[in-house]
């Protein structure tokens, strides 16, 4: 079987890690191997750093926010190819497409984020969970780290996302709704995209 590389972006409390796991256990019920990641991975020594500048403990710029990030996909970047050339089906919490929403949301060049991925594996399918960042808000009250607190830069986050879905390869799923909704929405819309047979009505 082909290997499938499919990824879920969206804000924060947008529903990533939920639709991620309703969807690769879909897969599994179709009989596919199913692999799960989310970025940042903060069980690498990048990753840790990522989450002390989150939470304040170091005065990184948004530049070097990114190159931290980026270089934390490349540590799995051997692995996934792995994966893909055995045939299974990857299923990533964020992926590259955050870069560059978040840093053009800083300021960054765009162009040059998407440059610095090149050479990582190609998503099949980007899914956007796409919420308002106010609902994003809501759903987590207390311990939001330094992105999640600053509404007016996640309102930015979400334009950059939501102009980067008009390229192929990419589903906009509206998210505001309850999660068996917007599971349906992503497993029938998912499997329309790869040629897959379509789940059967409920």
């Amino acid at each position: 079987m082909t290997g499938l590389l499919i990824v879920f972006e969206g804000l924060d409390q947008s529903g990533k890690e939920t639709q991620a796991r309703l969807l690769g256990e879909w897969f599994q019920r179709a009989g596919r191997q199913v692999e799960a990641l989310a970025f940042p991975d903060y069980n690498t020594p990048i990753g840790q750093e990522i989450r002390t500048a989150l939470h304040g403990g170091r005065e990184y710029g948004p530049d070097t926010i990114q190159m931290l990030q980026i270089a934390n996909r490349h540590q799995w970047k051997a692995q996934i190819e792995r994966w893909l050339a055995e045939g299974r089906v990857v299923v990533s919490d964020r992926y590259a497409a955050s870069s560059v929403a978040y840093g053009e949301a800083q300021g960054l060049d765009p162009d040059w984020l998407t440059s610095s991925q090149m050479y990582l594996p190609k998503a099949h399918v980007t899914v956007l969970l796409d919420i308002a960042p106010d609902v994003a808000a809501a759903r987590k009250a207390q311990n939001r780290d330094a992105y999640e607190r600053d509404l007016a830069m996640l309102g930015r986050v979400r334009v950059s996302y939501l102009r980067q879905a008009t390229q192929p390869g990419w589903i906009v799923v509206d998210a505001a709704r309850p999660v068996a909704a917007v599971s349906a929405d992503v497993i029938t819309r998912v499997a329309s995209a790869l040629g897959l047979p379509s789940p059967p009505a409920r």
